[in-house]
């Protein structure tokens, strides 16, 4: 972890989970860095697409930023660096798996953003994060595929479904016109039209995209089903 730009004091902060600061009497853990942290990746990740798309409405941008800032993203990029090794966890939480978590991986990894954010400031904290989430950035200046980011947001929850269905077709043969609804795990999420059905789905999925999100920001489901 050393040339992140925090402080030795912080990093090992950082990477302390709660269970280990309990086992071992401590006073402080990792839970106010990764509060801190969790602001400064959504501050900072914001700002990276605001430049990389601009001109792009504040819905999409929204969808964007949900597939970075989620907890299987962070968890591939915690992976990456070697965290889980590194952790400082209670016995009985390294015995259960508690490396490869995700939540603890995740939770750790926006700890050490707060961290260099405390010691080295947002500068730092903009270079880690175009290292760290380059690719992924780079993957979103292809193509607009909302099917795609709403695909990847259902199956961050298992059980979830996602379907897609035809709710209207008229028109000419030669000019038809299309509608299709979105549902997650039977619940209508957005509907969408196009001249064809591809361009309908892909309409619906980003008014879901939109709705799920929403939903997600009201706490509506709390990581639950979204019905």
């Amino acid at each position: 972890m050393s040339g992140l730009g925090a402080g030795g004091g912080l990093l090992d902060l950082a990477l302390t989970h709660a269970s280990y600061a309990h086992e071992q009497g401590l006073s402080q853990h990792n839970e106010r860095l990764e509060f801190l942290g969790d602001a400064v990746l959504a501050l900072t990740i914001s700002d990276a697409l605001y430049r990389r798309f601009p001109g792009e409405p504040e819905g999409e941008l929204t969808a964007r930023r949900a597939t970075l800032v989620c907890e299987a993203s962070l968890t591939r990029v915690a992976q990456r660096l070697g965290l889980g090794p590194q952790l400082r966890l209670g016995r009985g939480e390294a015995a259960s798996g508690g490396r490869e978590r995700p939540s603890i991986l995740a939770a750790a990894l926006e700890a050490l953003l707060g961290a260099v954010w405390l010691d080295a400031g947002p500068a730092r904290c903009r270079e880690l994060v175009e290292e760290w989430f380059g690719g992924q950035l780079a993957s979103l200046e292809g193509p607009d595929n909302p099917k795609a980011q709403l695909q990847e947001l259902v199956q961050q929850n298992p059980g979830w479904e996602l379907e897609y269905r035809l709710v209207e077709e008229k028109g000419p043969a030669h000019a038809p016109s299309f509608e299709v609804a979105v549902y997650v795990g039977g619940r209508l999420l957005g509907t969408g039209s196009g001249k064809s059905k591809k361009a309908a789905e892909k309409s619906a999925a980003r008014a879901g995209l939109e709705s799920l999100l929403q939903l997600r920001a009201e706490g509506a489901h709390q990581g639950h089903h979204p019905a």
